[in-house]
């Protein structure tokens, strides 16, 4: 009997930082095959934590009867072992070769819910779902049996599930100290709908009796009365979302205002309200799932995942919090007290706490290695680039793959990009356009040339599909160590550019220019006479004059 140890990455624990709402991490959007442009399922992913990622890849295997799975902590601690199954598919990422692909938020939820003694944390059930599963029904299947033998240990988790067809939303909770299995539902979100969800459950009610559009545990209902979460004498429906993770003015504002301006982006014209999110009395939550003004092409998603409110009254860009050059990022921590009175910082869908980010595509109508891509990139979605990462290839960009948390390397990406992202804070609002216009060009380039790559790997598939597999990852390889270096030589070129508070123009010359009037008039109306010269100069005795 053979028992292999299963390691979880540390980019999957980056979302578990603490019990408490500010210290949650993560946003995902979902779009469904209707709701996109070009028929792709899309989910999109930001992992979001001071921690350095390793992206990873996982080849297929074999595995002979009676060999047993290590399931550990990160730190390496053993929670215990599970049977193995005879094989395994390979994962890039977040995607296996069948399209499949997982993304979570935290949801956190009643803090007694959490089951110490459970084996299962939810990246052990997100990785084992992808090394085991074709589908997104399956991968809840998956998922979800393993919770009810050997017991979920995280908090509350929103977990979205997308295949070539379908896109889930699994929402789960564990049943507390000693408790068994877990309480979940899990809703497809139906077809031309994208929904959205960020750090708070979302599924409210749901149908009991609608498998092709719903499952859920057997216990859903009946644990929320037996802990006192819903009466239902009340004659209020029954929440999942209310009675598993009730909404605070704290976890809304945090929360929904992602889910907000996602949807105020993605659907203009239903002209969402800010009131829920702001936790105004009487406001309505939103909507688990909307439709889109318009169908999303893959390009739109990626601008979607770079958002700090803008045009908006809560412009992370704008106040004097914003500092002299319109900065959108706020440090750590996100609530603060002044006086005894409790303030929050905006929490936007961009942050510069995030470690990696993705954006999962899957299509029906091509080969499982070419259709799936796996767009990936690191630190802040507003200032990272995106690469391609087919989920046929067997071998990934180095620089991806390498580096830590406690010592700068230009040989790790995270470490460049983050280099780039925390010069730009100098003068946020000059630099961010250097940023944007070779992140652009990069992007650009690669969703243009994706159609010929495709072609030519389809082509190949026919043939040689060995072949096919060396043309992919060549081309993913070479495309991701080429934005890791387009990115080293920008972060050179931003501080040459801007040193010493100077600012070069094309031909080198070096320009002054200072502030902003918007900021030099809130300095004065801080400070009024400090800095004002005197309109002439204060006459001077003959005496004086004289050497």
């Amino acid at each position: 009997m053979k028992t292999r140890p299963f390691l979880s990455l540390l980019s999957l624990c980056a979302c578990v930082l603490s019990a408490g709402p500010p210290a949650q991490a993560c946003t995902s959007l979902l779009v469904t095959k209707g709701a996109s442009a070009d028929g792709s399922v899309i989910i999109t992913y930001t992992c979001d934590g001071e921690f350095h990622p390793h992206l990873r890849y996982y080849p297929a295997a074999n595995y002979e009867p009676g060999e047993w799975l290590e399931i550990r902590h990160w730190d390496g601690k053993l929670h215990g072992k599970i049977k193995q199954v005879p094989h395994t598919y390979a994962v890039v990422g977040m995607m296996n070769e069948h399209q499949l692909a997982i993304s979570e938020t935290t949801a956190s939820g009643r803090q007694e819910l959490v089951n110490p003694e459970g084996m299962m944390h939810y990246w052990d059930l997100m990785r084992l779902a992808l090394k085991r599963a074709k589908t997104a029904r399956e991968a809840i299947t998956v998922m979800t049996d393993l919770a009810a033998e050997h017991g979920y240990r995280s908090e509350g988790e929103s977990i979205s599930i997308a295949d070539t067809t379908e896109a889930w939303i699994l929402e789960i909770f564990g049943p507390g100290p000693g408790g068994q299995g877990a309480i979940w539902v899990a809703r497809k979100v139906p077809d031309g709908y994208i929904s959205a969800h960020a750090n708070k459950a979302r599924i409210g009610e749901f149908p009991l009796d609608d498998p092709e559009n719903c499952l859920y545990s057997e216990n859903a209902i009946s644990f929320a009365i037996e802990k006192s979460y819903y009466d239902p004498k009340s004659g209020e429906p029954f929440r999942f979302c209310e009675a598993y993770c009730p909404a605070t003015p704290q976890s809304q504002r945090y929360a929904d205002g992602r889910v907000w301006s996602f949807f105020r982006r993605v659907a203009p014209s239903q002209k969402f309200s800010p009131d829920y999110f702001r936790a105004v009395e009487g406001a309505e939550p939103y909507p688990l799932w909307i439709k889109p003004d318009r169908k999303l092409s893959l390009a739109d998603v990626l601008a979607l995942m770079r958002d700090h409110y803008e045009g908006t009254d809560f412009d992370m860009r704008q106040g004097v919090d914003a500092g002299s050059f319109g900065t959108p990022n706020r440090w750590r921590p996100i609530t603060w007290t002044v006086d005894g009175v409790e303030y929050a910082w905006e929490r936007p869908i961009s942050t510069q706490q995030t470690g990696f980010t993705s954006v999962s595509q899957a299509r029906s109508w091509l080969p499982d290695p070419i259709g799936g891509v796996y767009w990936y990139g690191v630190d802040d979605t507003y200032t990272t680039c995106y690469i391609p990462l087919y989920c046929g290839i067997d071998a990934l960009p180095e620089s991806y793959t390498v580096g830590s948390l406690g010592k700068f390397s230009w040989d790790s990406a995270w470490w460049t990009f983050n280099f780039v992202a925390n010069y730009a804070n100098v003068r946020y609002a000059h630099m961010i356009k250097d940023i944007q216009a070779v992140q652009s060009e990069l992007e650009r380039t690669f969703l243009a040339l994706q159609p010929a790559v495709e072609r030519t790997a389809v082509e190949l598939a026919g043939s040689n599909p060995q072949l096919m597999k060396r043309y992919l990852t060549d081309y993913c390889v070479s495309q991701g160590e080429l934005t890791v270096k387009r990115w080293r030589e920008l972060g050179e070129h931003l501080l040459t550019k801007y040193n010493d508070g100077y600012v070069k123009d094309e031909d080198g010359r070096v320009q002054e220019k200072g502030y902003s009037e918007g900021w030099l008039r809130k300095v004065l109306k801080e400070r009024p006479a400090q800095f004002r010269l005197p309109e002439k100069a204060p006459d001077v005795p003959e005496s004086k004059l004289v050497d």
